[in-house]
């Protein structure tokens, strides 16, 4: 057995869901006689023990305590909302620093190597009975390992809570300066996104924080979907109603869209015949390079992290099973992958370089009152506000892991943990200085590790030597994909570094 193996008697006591003390010490008292093969075949006792329901036994209460009533439908919507946030509208920024093709090829790459990184969770939960990352990480590696995929989660998903509460302290103001019908910001404090984001906190995402179970958020998940739907929708209608390019004036200027619009004959396939030094702002790129294509993987990458959610979402499965878990995660990153795509197109093809990194700040250039864009804000924000709760679920589970292990479940403990991160990220939004920095610093970081490095070593230290030797060709890959998830870190953070040091930084933050 290998050397760094936990104990098999202590951690089953510590590792089998549900309070299954009872057998899991059962099985561990046994002596190992036939090395990992003997492990193997109880650990997959654990797994059989988790997903057979107990008559005689009486279940202790743990906060890993789940019933699995969550239908395929719910854990898809769930699982995409999950996937789906903020990172959305930094997409059209990405390909306008990379190009359609290169964009296209990047995006593709990186939903394949989520799909095999999720397949690579799943198998290693499936040979243990473990629905939790932060236990796979003890599996592992013990202790470090286990602090380290808290860690990870911790400031993966504080990063994307941040992001959504951006953009709701940026464009909340904006939506009631245009029902005020406002020219300019006010002082009044209604007008203030400091307050405005600890009012959404406090009454909207704080209560759905406190819900016991992430399958109670279905409902949610859908609503907030059906929102994302109504964005993309309208950023498509938007590219054939704004003219390219934007006319140089300052306030409403709905009265020249109209007369620009009227002449179809300026437009052909969607570029623009008025000034030749126009020309080339209204003229799509293929493939580019520039100081701000750093960011652009790192903001990928982050819009598909959704690794953290997976586990918690397959403990509450209905009739769970790996194959069914596995297909929630195809569907889920398909329809995440054809919405992304669409929505960098066009809302890249509207704009083209002047995109910004927050796509709703460009259609306020247009036309600040436009009621579609009224519409479309109200409809990202609740779509990101109700993600946050989402997110929110799996940083309190790896707080619990790392804290409050084996310990009954507790109202108290459950809303004090709540609070206290909600506290720390409204701090965190209200001084943070762009949303393209959130991104960036966030995605080169802990995105790599939960979606390349954590996934592969897990499974190589958990597959069991017998069944797959270390050279085998599954062990290999995943080997090449923990490395590959190395190299992207440290380019990405070499870029972003540079970047920042040459004064890039700050002015793609304001881009």
């Amino acid at each position: 057995m290998d050397t760094t193996d936990v104990p098999l008697q202590a951690e089953m006591v510590e590792l089998v869901p549900n309070g299954k003390h009872t057998a899991a010490l059962t099985t561990s008292t046994v002596p190992s006689l036939a090395g990992d093969r003997f492990e193997e075949n109880q650990t997959g006792v654990a797994e059989m023990e988790e997903f057979l329901p107990h008559g005689a036994e009486k279940k202790q209460t743990h906060f890993t305590d789940f019933e699995g009533k969550t239908s395929f439908g719910m854990s898809v919507f769930n699982l995409s909302n999950a996937i789906m946030g903020s990172g959305i509208l930094g997409l059209a920024y990405a390909m306008a620093n990379t190009g359609i093709i290169l964009f296209l090829f990047l995006l593709t790459a990186v939903a394949l190597l989520s799909s095999y990184s999720i397949h690579l969770l799943l198998k290693s939960s499936g040979i243990v009975g473990i629905r939790a990352y932060e236990q796979l990480g003890y599996r592992a590696f013990g202790t470090p390992g286990k602090l380290a995929a808290a860690i990870a989660i911790t400031l993966q998903n504080i990063g994307a809570m941040s992001s959504y509460l951006y953009i709701v302290k940026s464009e909340v103001p904006l939506v009631i300066q245009t029902f005020l019908n406002l020219e300019e910001k006010t002082t009044d404090w209604y007008m203030n996104g400091n307050y405005l984001v600890i009012l959404v906190s406090v009454t909207i995402i704080l209560p759905l924080a406190l819900m016991k179970q992430l399958g109670y958020l279905g409902y949610a998940s859908g609503f907030s979907l059906s929102c994302m739907v109504f964005f993309l929708i309208s950023v498509i209608y938007k590219k054939f109603q704004i003219p390219c390019p934007l006319p140089e004036q300052e306030g409403n200027i709905t009265g020249i869209l109209n007369a620009t619009t009227v002449s179809t004959s300026d437009y052909q396939n969607g570029y623009t015949v008025l000034q030749d030094p126009e020309q080339d702002t209204c003229t799509p790129s293929f493939f580019t390079l520039n100081s701000q294509t750093a960011y652009t993987i790192p903001i990928m990458a982050f819009a598909f992290v959704c690794h953290p959610e997976v586990l918690p979402i397959y403990t509450e499965l209905k009739d769970p099973s790996k194959k069914k878990m596995q297909c929630i995660s195809n569907i889920s990153i398909m329809v995440m992958y054809l919405m992304y795509f669409l929505a960098a197109l066009f809302g890249y093809l509207t704009f083209y370089d002047r995109v910004e990194s927050e796509l709703l700040h460009t259609y306020n250039k247009v036309d600040p009152f436009d009621v579609l864009i009224l519409c479309v804000r109200v409809a990202v924000l609740t779509a990101v506000t109700l993600t946050v709760p989402i997110v929110l679920f799996p940083v309190r589970r790896a707080i619990q892991q790392m804290l409050f292990q084996g310990k009954d479940f507790s109202w108290i403990r459950h809303i004090a943990i709540a609070v206290i991160l909600l506290t720390f990220i409204n701090l965190l939004v209200i001084f943070a200085p762009s949303i393209l920095g959130i991104f960036g610093l966030i995605g080169a970081t802990s995105a790599p590790c939960l979606i390349f490095i954590f996934p592969a070593i897990f499974y190589i230290r958990i597959m069991p030597k017998d069944k797959e030797p270390l050279r085998s060709t599954p062990k290999i890959l995943a080997a090449c994909f923990a490395l590959l998830g190395v190299v992207f870190m440290i380019m990405s953070l070499s870029f972003i570094i540079i970047d920042w040091a040459t004064g890039g930084g700050k002015s793609g933050g304001s881009h």
